[in-house]
């Protein structure tokens, strides 16, 4: 059974109406990964930043569910291939695709797809179902992070360097998430929007 995303509930009746809303929930999306971007820590040993985006890739997939939050962060890609400063810390170009951080680039698609696909379940209004959500995003964020790393340092380095570091924040990110999408649910239903 689907359910409406927090973002959808508002979405408008009308095609052309529902269009622009669309566009500007895409445009949102891609936004707000970008600013989360710039909160960049960059880590001795490893060429992967702690950064927010990976926040805001998982909550705008929960937010926009799973085509608008797909949509949402292939426009945040192109924005950074196509010379804006939205990856980590300011970068851009397509070399940040091509380099040790490409793998972690690519895996926001699946990542902001399947918490989308998992919001649109119902799994954002519930603590316990909101962190199997983000936990599974997560995972699908770090796989090919890892895997695309591990050509450039090896498979061992990649887990010490391009993991393990993140775990504690994904964790914190995960339960933040957790704490949050629940309670707008009960928010809303509690002044019936």
């Amino acid at each position: 059974m689907t359910h409406a995303t927090l973002v959808a509930r508002w979405r408008p009746a009308t095609a052309g109406l529902a269009l622009a809303y669309d566009a500007a929930a895409v445009l949102a999306g891609s936004v707000f990964i970008a600013l989360s971007a710039q909160l960049a820590v960059p880590l001795p040993l490893t060429p992967v930043p702690i950064t927010g985006q990976t926040f805001a890739v998982l909550l705008a997939g929960a937010l926009l569910g799973p085509a608008r939050g797909l949509a949402a962060v292939a426009l945040y890609l192109l924005e950074g291939v196509g010379g804006l400063p939205v990856f980590a810390g300011g970068g851009f170009g397509a070399g940040h695709l091509l380099g040790p951080t490409g793998g972690y680039l690519v895996g926001f698609l699946p990542a902001a797809w399947l918490t989308g696909f998992l919001a649109q379940r119902g799994w954002d209004r519930r603590f316990v179902t909101t962190v199997a959500a983000m936990s599974l995003g997560t995972a699908a964020l770090f796989v090919p992070g890892v895997l695309y790393l591990a050509a450039f340092v090896g498979f061992s380095r990649a887990v010490y360097a391009g993991l393990l570091p993140f775990l504690p924040g994904a964790v914190v990110k995960i339960l933040l998430a957790a704490c949050l999408l629940p309670s707008a649910w009960r928010l809303l239903r509690r002044l019936r929007l």
